[in-house]
């Protein structure tokens, strides 16, 4: 008996120990899932060239861009032609697409400027067809960051995903778009676009979408 008890006190120090490692273990992972959030756009409001979504997309551009895995992986490829309108507040940024595989889309956006936030932000409320409720975003410096869910075909499956999108300025015709696209809060996978205005994208617009360039 004098034994047994002695098993069990020995079993329950080991269990205690074990919790406190694994306790330990997740406060260090949590501090470094913190540390490794991306910055809030706020902190950008320095940054230069300054981006006016409107102003920007108003008028033909071009964008490029392709999907990634969460490994890194190349999944698709891209092309779109971008036409933009603005009346007040508001634009209306008709997208089409052509992916590599052949797949042609299509997605129009309405996005709508709001007023600043309690930061003293630019706000913007966008909608589309495949965009679930409302896309959000705050604009500050050089950077806009989106928020919304979207209907994302994958394998020819339609998956309800969640981007956080963030465009950034890098000169009077380039910007530079990054988007995670998360699953129930993992990253599936990330999207990178270029988007060209302007007198640089004169000569390219519009592209030819009837087929992915084999050459």
């Amino acid at each position: 008996m004098r034994q047994r008890r002695k098993n069990q006190a020995s079993q329950f120090s080991r269990f205690l120990v074990n919790l406190m490692i694994s306790g330990g273990l997740l406060l260090v992972l949590s501090i470094n899932i913190a540390a490794c959030a991306r910055t809030d756009v706020g902190e950008l409001a320095t940054r230069k060239p300054n981006f006016a979504l409107e102003e920007f997309f108003a008028g033909n551009s071009v964008a490029f861009g392709i999907f990634e895995d969460r490994f890194g992986n190349l999944r698709r490829q891209f092309r779109v032609n971008l036409s933009g309108k603005v009346d007040g507040n508001r634009l209306v940024l008709n997208e089409e697409f052509l992916y590599d595989d052949g797949e042609r889309a299509t997605r129009v956006w309405t996005i709508d400027r709001g007023g600043l936030d309690t930061a003293g932000l630019m706000t913007f409320q966008g909608q589309a067809d495949d965009v679930k409720l409302a896309a959000r975003g705050v604009q500050a410096g050089n950077a806009l960051n989106w928020q919304y869910d979207i209907s994302l075909e994958m394998s020819g499956t339609n998956v309800d995903v969640h981007f956080d999108d963030w465009i950034y300025k890098q000169d009077e015709d380039v910007a530079i778009n990054r988007a995670f696209v998360t699953k129930f809060g993992v990253e599936i996978g990330s999207v990178t676009i270029v988007f060209i205005r302007g007198k640089t994208a004169s000569n390219l617009w519009p592209l030819s979408l009837d087929e992915w360039p084999s050459r």
